[in-house]
């Protein structure tokens, strides 16, 4: 089993994805160190806060050409977590900035009516209805819930991209799915059983 680099831009929940990872028998690292970035075998983009400063953090600590070499041109699995999902997209409302581009997507604001009954940020437990068969193999409970915690979500230009899609106010894609690169816009780490399911399928993506 291949170790899992947790790439550390300065934004996210570093710690408890690697705890994640390590309750199910992964082997797992943290690092920003651009060299092991290039030379790993799975990545995972975990990511709370802000889009623009997101990509400026990358950019900063060298990361993003290595990611680019390892995802892009050596087709390496990466795993967006949150914000690391959104960073996928081409462009974000938030800071109105470039992101990866891995994905032809555009990161947007929820846009809701209903303000007392959808709250923004989208905080707490939510469902997924599957979009498509992807490659993600787990054996995952009936209506299973998963952790969420956001304010913007992706569009995607292909629908063919859509894994899974969550309700909320109206239906977004709440996992992406193209070649090698896997989102997830829910926190698998914070969803016990089912997201570990997830977690492990991505070992073997």
């Amino acid at each position: 089993m291949s170790t899992v680099a947790i790439v550390d831009y300065g934004m996210g929940n570093l710690h408890s994805v690697y705890k994640a990872f390590r309750r199910i028998g992964a082997e797992a690292a943290i690092t920003s160190d651009p060299t092991q970035v290039a030379a790993a075998e799975r990545l995972v983009l975990p990511g709370v806060g802000h889009f623009g400063k997101a990509m400026d953090n990358l950019r900063t600590r060298g990361l993003i050409g290595p990611l680019h070499h390892s995802v892009m041109e050596r087709k390496v699995p990466v795993l967006g977590i949150c914000l690391g999902m959104q960073l996928f997209a081409r462009r974000s409302e938030e800071g109105d900035v470039d992101g990866l581009g891995w994905i032809d997507a555009q990161v947007v604001r929820f846009k809701v009516r209903d303000t007392l009954r959808h709250k923004v940020p989208q905080m707490g437990w939510n469902s997924i209805h599957q979009r498509k068969q992807g490659r993600l193999r787990a054996g995952l409970p009936i209506d299973p819930l998963f952790y969420f915690a956001h304010s913007y979500h992706l569009v995607c230009a292909d629908e063919g991209d859509v894994l899974f899609e969550t309700e909320y106010a109206y239906s977004f894609a709440s996992a992406v799915e193209r070649g090698n690169v896997l989102g997830m816009q829910f926190h698998p780490e914070k969803s016990h059983a089912s997201g570990e399911a997830l977690l492990r399928d991505f070992l073997v993506f």
